[in-house]
């Protein structure tokens, strides 16, 4: 994870954390998007100490996660910043997918959920939200599961290559 996806994630948690309180990110989430921060160089004073945080600190992770929101420059979340972060993170998911580092069904599912949604569906990602739906249809054991998770790292891969070539283009 490189820096730009490491800030897009926590961005999208910044969000989330205005949501219904059964809506938001759990602590243990938060100090895992320090530990991801940490590891993509980011620095914040706080930062360390959200990452640092064990099970039984969990109860401070929000507090320090809003101080290194205020230490990165976040806040306010812009609209037009959370898109962005919403794209950059589909786009990391995509690529997850695609190198076999994230499962097609667990991929599909956070781009459908986290980004597409929070988009508004947009055409670009409309082929992996549909193939998250037909998953959302059917059990864990369904045999055409498979199907659907290798048509999910093609629809990921034709995603990943429009984009590139949208980006080269301007």
């Amino acid at each position: 994870m490189d820096a730009a996806v490491a800030i897009s994630l926590i961005r999208m948690a910044a969000a989330d954390l205005t949501m219904e309180p059964w809506q938001r990110p759990l602590d243990a989430y938060l100090v895992q998007l320090g530990l991801d921060a940490l590891m993509a160089d980011i620095e914040a004073p706080s930062l360390p100490l959200l990452a640092g945080l064990v099970r039984g600190e969990y109860p401070q992770a929000r507090e320090l996660f809003d101080l290194v929101l205020e230490e990165l420059g976040l806040l306010p979340l812009a609209s037009e910043d959370l898109a962005k972060a919403r794209w950059t993170a589909a786009r990391w998911w995509a690529g997850q997918i695609v190198v076999c580092q994230l499962d097609p069904v667990r991929g599909a599912k956070l781009i459908y959920q986290e980004s597409a949604g929070e988009l508004d569906y947009p055409d670009a990602l409309q082929p992996v939200v549909d193939l998250a739906s037909a998953l959302d249809l059917l059990n864990d054991q369904h045999p055409e599961q498979q199907h659907i998770s290798d048509q999910v790292t093609s629809a990921a891969r034709d995603f990943l290559a429009t984009e590139g070539h949208q980006n080269h283009s301007l």
